[in-house]
């Protein structure tokens, strides 16, 4: 008899992620993710066609300059699990309740906004931990003003040391456009950073698929179900990043120049390829499995037939063998002075026989 589940004593807690949540009303900041104690860091790179300055903040009320300056500013926020300091920055820069409550919700699905004065956009950062080889999902907020940029991450580490460096060095066009320019460096700094995990994706691939030629084993498998289970991580940003990119394109706001919806463009184009080769790795994934269980099923048949060969030539020996291997006194052949040898004569006989006639057959 099947035992029945008692759902009430069932632990859900052990099947859903240990988060820290919270139910309040919508516009209240409630910190949604993974529960974190860090030091909240402001950093802030001021800019334009000649200076340059970069500096880390410690006195929220410091901002307050930043959104009144002449030039382009970029402040990355680093943490979003202190409540009260979210709450700051949003009362300093008139950022809408709704907008705030997102930026400290990490569970978010990647979208954009539209408000008056603002843009808002929320994305998924990827890269990969290459100490323990695992894929680190992070979500990115960016809120779009006309002269000033506003990053929220969750942690320290991410992907935009190349953007620092052009804009310190710089290089492109950053330095001579306005914010919204910047807006699509980030934004297409976390698309093209997709490229890299499929990158390794792809090198991975390769591997498994000369040991799975060479010496398919219970590893593969594992190994085979890990690549499917990045790519599925891969593709649940990158569909609505898609999206994102497309009213981008189509949106009709005054931060939004037309000269940088041509760079737009491009990043649209480049959540395409990314799609598509995913979707193509995935096949790939799934081919590689088929190619896995019919190689261990061909090579069980194999045991299989090398096992039904010998229970066929020995069936009937053995069956000769019983026989004479029975305590009946008047079994004539058990008194003859030859019978010994004949009998030996006999088995080899008939797994010569047999062995020939399964060779002819090809079943050897």
């Amino acid at each position: 008899m099947k035992k029945l589940i008692n759902v009430r004593n069932l632990d859900l807690s052990k099947l859903i992620p240990k988060m820290s949540q919270k139910s309040s009303r919508p516009g209240t900041v409630a910190y949604v993710g993974k529960e974190r104690n860090e030091k909240v860091e402001i950093h802030i790179i001021n800019y334009n066609k000649t200076d340059y300055d970069e500096k880390e903040v410690t006195n929220l009320e410091d901002l307050k300059k930043y959104t009144e300056k002449g030039t382009i500013s970029w402040i990355n926020i680093t943490g979003v699990h202190k409540e009260d300091i979210i709450q700051k920055i949003g009362n300093i820069f008139n950022i809408h309740p709704l907008t705030l409550e997102d930026i400290a919700n990490t569970t978010q699905r990647p979208k954009i906004d539209e408000y008056d004065k603002y843009i808002y956009l929320i994305l998924k950062m990827i890269y990969l931990n290459k100490k323990t080889n695992e894929l680190i999902v992070e979500q990115i907020s960016i809120v779009l003003w006309e002269n000033y940029i506003i990053t929220f991450q969750e942690k320290k580490q991410d992907i935009f040391d190349q953007i620092r460096n052009r804009i310190k060095n710089s290089k492109g066009k950053i330095r001579n456009s306005k914010s919204d320019y910047l807006m699509f460096a980030i934004v297409d700094n976390i698309v093209d950073n997709y490229f890299n995990i499929l990158e390794d994706i792809g090198e991975k691939i390769e591997d498994i698929e000369e040991e799975l030629i060479d010496n398919p084993n219970q590893n593969i498998q594992r190994n085979i179900y890990k690549l499917k289970r990045r790519l599925v991580y891969i593709k649940k940003p990158i569909w609505p990043t898609r999206e994102i990119m497309n009213n981008l394109i189509r949106i009709d706001h005054k931060l939004i120049n037309e000269e940088t919806k041509l760079y737009l463009r491009d990043a649209y184009d480049h959540t395409i390829q990314i799609i598509e080769t995913t979707e193509s790795m995935r096949d790939i994934a799934s081919g590689m499995m088929d190619l896995y269980l019919s190689t261990i099923s061909n090579k069980m048949n194999e045991i299989m037939k090398v096992l039904t060969i010998f229970a066929a030539i020995f069936i009937p020996l053995t069956f000769i063998a019983w026989i004479y291997g029975m305590n009946f006194e008047y079994i004539p052949e058990l008194s003859w002075h030859w019978g010994y040898f004949v009998f030996w004569a006999v088995v080899i006989t008939l797994a010569t026989i047999m062995i020939i006639y399964f060779k002819k057959n090809k079943w050897m």
